[in-house]
This record gives structure tokens, C-alpha cells and sequence, in this order.
């Protein structure tokens, strides 16, 4: 079967805007790792051996080079108004992130603000039934409009920003999902308004190479909160909430331990540490990351490796979920 013109252009369009940032992204950030160390924009990495200095917010060339090439692929493509919208409400988080990463202005002032940065996607969210499994569809209009596309996305956001702590771990769960979005875009032969998600999670591709154990750079709140903001955003776009909430499982889950963490004032804990033998010694299991490495002797490699392969079958079970939802 031939392809259609249009359809061989989409196809261009999105090889185009993958690899073009994976590529840039990869090939430019020894810069930015230079540049941020030199200018002491670090942080601990805790879970090494006499806690050295990495460079720190290197989320923002993923938001930048993201943004490039779609401005770039405006000079040979022609992208619908969403893909604009898009990028409009993931730069707004990523802005967030910047200034989430430089001044504490309070829990609930980043809940709110945060909130109304996904408006701009109200009126271009046009998959608003909500699909039930043997039940049928449930046309939730303007409650779909107000208060699931701007809740999913900040809830996104937040949920990539929590499930962190490891080399790598946050970025390679957030590629993980973001290609499982985009897998099922294709399937569905809906994919003309992801295209800053795809240059977001080619960005975020060629920065996991510098992050992955042993870790170069951190992304900081910059890079998972533009990052989370392009899941929320693909999901709310394409209709793919069921799918999403099955992709975010594991996500919401660590979230809940977070909740009962709390709930029963337990002190406050925010990393382990390592053990002579390069294994995690972790304070409790009331973390999902913190669970195998409780009970069992495991390195940070591996314990995040058992993170990216318990979303990777979340993942799976949300591609296979059929349709639009």
C-alpha cells in the first residue's frame, strides 16, 4: 500500500523533529556541562562516594533545543495551531521550573500558578468523551475542558518531578511514557499535533546520555516539569486519559507512599546512602525506588533499571488499551 503525500510528509515531519534535538542535544551538552560547572550551578550526587558536585538544571536545553527545532521545521512545515499551543503551555512550565529552581515561593503558590499555565489548552483539548470499557462514551464537555486538561497536565508535571532521586531515573521513566504516547499516536494515525512532545522527548533522549548512571548533569525542577508538562499535554491532546492514568501507575503510586509518609509523620528523609560495597542503604521503604533496595542489596544502576522495567510493562498495558483512550 502507498503511502499519501500527506502522510509521507507527517512521517518526515516527525523523524525530523526526533532526532534533529536528539542530535543537537547530545552533541551540545559537554557545553552546557562546562558552562553550568563553571558558573556553580551544581548539586550533590549523594549516592557516589564522597558526594561529588554535578552540573545542575541542564533541563533547560531540553527546553530550549525543543523549541529550536520546532522553530527551525517552520521553515519546510506547516504545524497546525495546537502544535503552537503546545509548546506555549510546555515552555510555561519550563519557565515555572527555572523559577521554581531559583526561589521557594511556596507549595501552594506553584499548585495554583501551575494550574492556569495549562489553560492555553482548553480550547484546542477537542477529544472530550470520556470511554468506558463495555459501557460506551460519556461526553463530559466543558467539565472535560476545565478541569481534567488543566488538572492532568499540572498532576503530570508534579508525578515525573516526585519519581526522582537516581542517575537517570526521572528522564528515562518520562522517555519510557513519552515514546509509549507517541507509539500510540501512530497507531490511532493521529500523531499531526505532537510534534513539540516529540521534540521534547528527542531533547530528552540525547540528555539522558549525559544523566544516566554515572551522571554528568542533573535536569533539575526545569527539566521535569517541562518534561511532565509534555505528557500531561499529549495525553489531554490525543484523549488518551485511561491509557495515561495505566502509564502513570507506578507514578501514582509513589505518590501514594508519599501521601502515607505523611499522614503517619514519619521524619522527613529525602535521600539514603551508600554502603562500602557501591549498594544502596535506603532509610526506609516508603518510596516505590526505595522498596527493592530495602529488602535487597542493589546498586543504583540496578534499582533504576527495575523502575524503568516495571513503567515499561505499565506502558505496554496502556499502548494495548484499544483506541482513544
Amino acid at each position: 500500500m502507498i503511502s499519501s503525500p500527506s502522510s509521507f510528509i507527517q512521517n518526515i515531519m516527525l523523524i525530523s523533529n526526533f532526532f534533529v534535538p536528539l542530535v543537537v542535544t547530545a552533541v551540545s551538552m559537554p557545553y552546557f556541562i562546562r558552562k553550568l560547572t563553571e558558573n556553580k550551578v551544581v548539586a550533590k550526587d549523594v549516592y557516589k562516594k564522597g558526594t561529588p558536585m554535578i552540573a545542575d538544571r541542564g533541563g533547560t536545553a531540553i527546553l530550549l533545543i525543543a523549541m529550536l527545532s520546532l522553530s527551525m521545521n517552520t521553515l519546510f512545515f506547516k504545524f497546525t495551531s495546537t502544535n503552537y499551543v503546545v509548546m506555549i503551555v510546555i515552555a510555561l512550565f519550563g519557565l515555572f521550573g527555572v523559577l521554581d529552581d531559583m526561589v521557594n515561593i511556596g507549595r501552594t503558590s506553584k499548585f495554583l500558578i501551575m494550574y492556569y499555565c495549562s489553560y492555553p489548552l482548553i480550547q484546542y483539548a477537542t477529544h472530550t468523551a470520556f470511554t468506558l470499557p463495555s459501557i460506551g462514551s460519556l461526553e463530559l464537555g466543558i467539565l472535560y475542558l476545565q478541569f481534567i486538561v488543566p488538572t492532568y497536565v499540572l498532576v503530570a508535571s508534579n508525578l515525573v518531578n516526585m519519581h526522582s532521586g537516581y542517575n537517570g531515573l526521572a528522564s528515562g521513566l518520562s522517555i519510557i511514557i513519552l515514546v509509549s504516547l507517541i507509539i500510540k499516536s501512530v497507531l490511532i494515525h493521529d500523531v499531526e499535533n505532537i510534534i513539540p512532545v516529540v521534540a521534547v522527548t528527542g531533547a530528552t533522549l540525547g540528555f539522558y546520555f549525559y544523566e544516566r548512571y554515572p551522571a554528568r548533569i542533573f535536569w533539575g525542577n526545569v527539566g521535569s516539569l517541562t518534561v511532565g508538562a509534555a505528557i500531561g499535554a499529549i495525553i489531554v491532546i490525543q484523549g488518551f486519559i485511561i491509557s495515561g492514568f495505566i502509564m502513570f501507575i507506578p507514578h501514582t503510586v509513589n505518590f501514594l507512599m508519599y501521601v502515607y509518609w505523611k499522614i503517619k509523620k514519619y521524619p522527613a528523609v529525602k535521600f539514603g546512602k551508600i554502603r562500602e560495597d557501591g549498594t544502596l542503604d535506603v532509610p526506609n521503604n516508603l518510596t516505590l525506588k526505595w522498596v527493592l533496595p530495602y529488602y535487597y542489596r542493589l546498586t543504583e544502576k540496578q534499582a533504576t533499571y527495575a523502575m524503568f522495567l516495571l513503567t515499561s510493562v505499565f506502558c505496554i498495558a496502556g499502548i494495548l488499551v484499544p483506541g482513544r483512550l
